[in-house]
């Protein structure tokens, strides 16, 4: 049903089209997209690289054991897919944490610019669009498949600053997307828009009426959704009002010296923005998603899980220093703890009008700008993929050799029936999507 249909009931119902965020995906009104099995992506950004003895799994196929990093995932292992052997072969201006963040999602070279990395030569913004975007286009191009927003671009300690270490998604050639990290702007972006934060005051206040009426003309389940949406609406008010006192300072890159940093908020803030998350896809706000942990080169410090040591200068350290492996393991953990919850939150979600869960319908991609910290090499850049939105054969653990992540960008495309023949650079296309993922 068009928009226009859904703003046309709400002034017949006589209810303000600030109620518009709490209908959009009630199937007993009719103005959830129900022709159609909803398919879903996130991906989802950690710094740094990985330490490759306890990440992978030695084993291939359906028999793999999880090593420490990813030992978060092990309820979940029936519905991994670990992709060992995706390589970045996009090369050119910039230095590999600028190139494996900016190349990334794009498969494409970034233009020549100004901002100088540890290379030779400065580096700009990519020259293409990001592989969730181009998604993201496609779904917003067939009215089935429209949603709200198309896509939401979550953050979680991202510099306010745009530079080429800071931003991987893009909307088109010089065209990055900021995301959002503070939950309060991610909140009233979904749900209405609020004066300032100090200030804050319910979205659900002035629609308590119009939410009765709406309630009156829907389903028993869809009551049930709507007062899901409200009870949660109103929970993560309560929780944005305790911490908005509170100061978040972002870490900025590391060309701009001085700057205090504040990390400690870290898992807090992860926790709302899932939340967030998984609340927008209940509602069917977006269908795509990307969710980026702080930024290529982030130096933070993560004392919530014992250390105190800048990520990005641990992640220096040779291979002989246990010390310092043992932390960069620890910190990978614990971002496959963050993928783990947001597996758990989407696979207890049940599906509004269809069977089953988000997850069900949803696939996330776990990501690094590197393959290993202190070799800065794209080699086996880290890909787990949890859920099943793309119908890809889970539950494995894959070597794959030595192929290009442009192909496997391709295959998330193919994965949404979007057939597309090349993404990025085409020399780095040869074969097409990967076959083995389904």
């Amino acid at each position: 049903m068009p928009q226009t249909s859904r703003r046309e009931f709400l002034r017949n119902l006589g209810v303000s089209a600030a109620t518009l965020p709490f209908v959009m995906n009630l199937p007993s009104l009719g103005f959830a997209n129900q022709t159609a099995r909803k398919q879903r992506l996130v991906i989802m950004f950690s710094p740094n690289g990985v330490v490759p003895p306890t990440f992978w799994p030695d084993e291939e196929g359906a028999e793999f054991i999880l090593k420490e990093s990813l030992s978060p995932l092990e309820p979940f292992k029936n519905r991994l897919l670990t992709l060992h052997g995706v390589c970045d072969k996009v090369r050119g201006d910039g230095d590999s944490h600028m190139r494996g963040i900016g190349c990334l999602l794009t498969g494409v070279e970034l233009f020549p610019g100004n901002i100088q990395g540890g290379s030779d030569t400065p580096a700009g913004w990519s020259s293409g669009l990001s592989i969730d975007q181009e998604i993201k286009n496609h779904l917003q191009a067939n009215a089935a498949t429209q949603t709200r927003f198309g896509s939401l671009e979550f953050g979680v300690l991202v510099p306010d600053r745009a530079d080429t270490w800071t931003r991987m998604s893009y909307a088109g050639p010089n065209k990055p997307i900021t995301p959002i990290c503070d939950p309060y702007r991610m909140l009233s972006k979904l749900y209405g828009r609020r004066k300032d934060q100090e200030n804050l005051k319910s979205v659900l206040d002035d629609l308590q009426g119009d939410l009765k009426k709406l309630a009156s003309r829907i389903n028993a389940e869809d009551r049930q959704l709507l007062e899901e949406q409200a009870t949660f609406v109103r929970e993560m008010e309560r929780e944005l009002k305790a911490t908005s006192g509170q100061s978040v300072e972002h870490r900025v890159p590391e060309l701009e010296a001085g700057v205090k940093e504040e990390d400690d908020n870290l898992p807090r803030l992860s926790k709302m923005q899932i939340e967030l998350m998984v609340n927008s896809f209940a509602s069917d706000f977006a269908r795509v998603a990307t969710l980026q942990y702080t930024f290529s080169v982030s130096d933070a410090k993560m004392r919530f899980i014992g250390v105190n040591d800048g990520h990005h200068g641990l992640s220096h350290h040779d291979d002989d220093d246990t010390k310092a492996q043992d932390k960069l393991t620890r910190i990978n953990k614990w971002y496959a703890e963050q993928m783990a919850y947001l597996i758990q939150r989407l696979a207890e979600t049940p599906e509004p009008g269809e069977g089953g869960s988000l997850l069900d319908n949803t696939t996330i991609v776990w990501t690094n700008e590197l393959g290993k910290g202190n070799t800065h090499l794209l080699d086996n850049i880290p890909f787990v993929l949890a859920g099943n939105g793309l119908d890809f054969r889970m539950g494995r653990a894959l070597k794959l050799g030595e192929v290009t992540h442009n192909r496997l960008l391709m295959s998330l495309a193919h994965g949404f029936g979007h057939r597309i023949e090349r993404f990025g650079n085409r020399d780095f296309c040869d074969g097409g999507p990967l076959t083995s993922l389904t």
